[in-house]
C-alpha cells in the first residue's frame, strides 16, 4: 500500500475507522486487485476505468465517484443518504442499519467494467 494511502488510513479517528474498515473490506472482497492510491487527497480503489474515492469526514464516511445508473439501486432505497450527485453521506448510525450485501451489491455494481 501506497505511504500516503497508509498515512491517511492510520490518521482515521477511532470513531470512524471501523465504518471506514468496513467499507475498505468490502470493496477489497469484490475487487482485490483495487488496491488504494491517494486521489483527491483520500483513499481511492480503481477498477479498470471505475473508481470509487473513500474519505472520512466529521459526519462519517463519503462515498464518491460512482454514477447514478451505477448503483444497484442503493440512492433510490436510501435517498436521505445521497449528498449531491453521486455521492453517500454515511454516518455510523447509518451504516449500522445497512447490510453487507447491499453496500457489496452497490460497491460491485459502482466499480463494475
Amino acid at each position: 500500500m501506497d505511504a500516503d494511502v497508509r498515512k491517511y488510513i492510520d490518521g482515521i479517528g477511532s470513531e470512524h475507522r471501523p465504518l471506514f474498515d468496513r467499507v475498505e473490506r468490502l470493496i477489497l472482497e469484490a475487487y482485490p486487485e483495487a488496491g488504494p492510491v491517494l486521489s483527491y487527497g483520500m483513499p481511492t480503489y480503481r477498477v479498470g476505468g471505475r473508481k470509487l474515492h473513500v474519505g472520512v469526514w466529521q459526519h462519517g464516511v463519503s462515498i464518491y465517484g460512482w454514477g447514478t445508473d451505477r448503483d444497484a439501486g442503493f440512492s433510490s432505497r436510501h435517498p436521505e443518504l445521497l449528498s449531491g450527485k453521486a455521492t453517500i453521506r454515511l454516518r455510523p448510525q447509518d451504516a449500522a442499519d445497512i447490510a453487507d450485501d447491499e453496500l457489496r451489491d452497490f460497491i460491485r455494481a459502482a466499480l463494475a467494467a
